[in-house]
């Protein structure tokens, strides 16, 4: 009994139409200087390309936001694979001024204003800016702790409820 091929369709579907991003939710949970510009960038890329951007800071992300440690963000080289070095250099005193000192002249180089100024920028924008309860409490930290841009301190369920709807993205 001879079998008959079925003929291949080269008809292929089409590509599904993707919803636009409407709100995105970022949550920074460090507050080393290397660590503070990612949250920044992205949620000011949402902004200006009108969508909704809630960022939460949480654990040592608060320093990204308390007024004592805002403008003293550090680079760490201990521990970071990407500086490009072996660990045990960066525990030479000196290298976290040193790697600090560097990253600010890059990011001066590259028009990219301070830590405050993104956080000042962002809340004119119409971003939304929380703290978090549990991290603040074991801290020790009280609302007036924090830049006026942070609009509350909140729990990580509240977090949620703002975030409903968003993507949600973790640094």
């Amino acid at each position: 009994m001879a079998t008959v091929a079925t003929p291949i369709s080269n008809d292929i579907p089409p590509e599904p139409e993707l919803e636009p991003i409407k709100k995105v939710s970022i949550i920074c949970s460090k507050g080393s200087l290397d660590m503070a510009y990612p949250g920044l960038i992205l949620a000011n890329a949402a902004r200006m390309s009108g969508i909704e951007a809630t960022m939460f800071f949480t654990f040592w992300g608060m320093d990204i936001i308390t007024k004592k440690k805002i403008d003293k963000l550090k680079v760490s080289p201990v521990g970071n694979p990407s500086m490009g070095m072996p660990t045990f250099l960066g525990a030479i005193p000196g290298m976290h001024w040193l790697a600090t000192k560097m990253m600010k002249g890059t990011i001066d180089k590259l028009d990219i204003p301070p830590v405050r100024e993104m956080i000042e920028t962002l809340d004119d924008a119409g971003a939304e800016l929380y703290g978090c309860r549990l991290a603040a409490d074991m801290m020790g930290l009280k609302k007036e702790d924090f830049v006026p841009q942070v609009k509350e301190v909140i729990s990580a369920m509240d977090f949620f409820d703002k975030s409903a709807g968003a993507n949600i993205v973790f640094i």
